[in-house]
């Protein structure tokens, strides 16, 4: 154990957000003062305020990446012209990975049908960019298993805020995906998930907060943001039998591959 500082990455947060909107710039200083260094903001394709917004915070903070694509929520959305927006987003370099994209069974704000239509048409194109992807997957492991291997996806990605169980995480991660953990590994009925946390490959791991959402303990219930990934690391770097720069290490050079930074 050490006494040098810890940098790690938030490896998704959604600071395009209203949420966000009174006091973004503090949210972003208390981050760097907690020692966050690189932070993936997804775009949602559907949505010109958050594509505005995004692009403006990548291009103003170099410790800001973005990523785009159009959430299982809004898969019912999808159209030939945000398909062509994001291709256009992806070929001038200003996103690092297509995402969020996937499959959400718990709500039905889009069909099940039309997830997977959109999910596919979005791998295909990622794969077509040559760029990763940003997975989103509640209760639908089997039918995102089905999909990275109908498209032939190989060029890996996220499995991002993972929820789900252990063979699922085995099988993406031997289709090169990394998976990222959010504040969720702290709840207190997050027991199956603790034992996912510890046996993912260290070159595979990944952390991330999901701000606005899922605020790890000791701050449930507040609006969760990036400087609180901290927390989240300390619980995995106890789960992994880590010290916590080491952890924030092996999560740095995760990120750094992982997004070709």
């Amino acid at each position: 154990m050490t006494d040098r500082p810890l940098f790690l990455p938030d490896s998704h947060a959604h600071l395009d957000m209203e949420e966000f909107d009174p006091d973004r710039e503090e949210v972003l200083r208390r981050a760097r003062e907690a020692g966050i260094a690189g932070i993936l903001c997804p775009i949602d394709i559907s949505s010109a305020r958050s594509v505005a917004t995004v692009l403006r915070l990548a291009a103003d903070n170099p410790d800001i990446r973005a990523a785009a694509g159009l959430h299982p929520h809004q898969a019912k959305l999808d159209s030939p012209a945000l398909r062509d927006a994001l291709r256009g987003l992806a070929s001038s370099g200003r996103i690092v990975a297509v995402g969020e994209i996937g499959l959400d069974y718990h709500y039905d704000f889009s069909s099940p049908a039309e997830q997977k239509d959109a999910f596919r048409r979005q791998l295909a194109l990622a794969g077509e960019a040559g760029l990763p992807a940003i997975i989103h997957s509640r209760n639908a492991g089997r039918d995102i298993v089905d999909a990275v291997r109908g498209e032939r996806f190989d060029r890996g990605g996220v499995l991002h805020c993972f929820s789900e169980d252990w063979d699922f995480a085995r099988e993406m991660i031997d289709r090169g995906f990394h998976i990222s953990f959010s504040g969720i590994v702290t709840f207190l009925n997050a027991a199956r998930l603790r034992e996912v946390v510890a046996r993912i490959p260290d070159d595979r791991i990944l952390l991330e907060t999901d701000a606005p959402y899922l605020a790890p303990v000791p701050y449930r219930g507040k609006r969760n943001e990036p400087a609180f990934v901290m927390a989240t690391a300390a619980r995995v770097a106890a789960l992994r039998g880590l010290a916590p720069e080491d952890l924030a290490d092996v999560v740095s050079r995760n990120y750094a591959r992982a997004f070709s930074l």
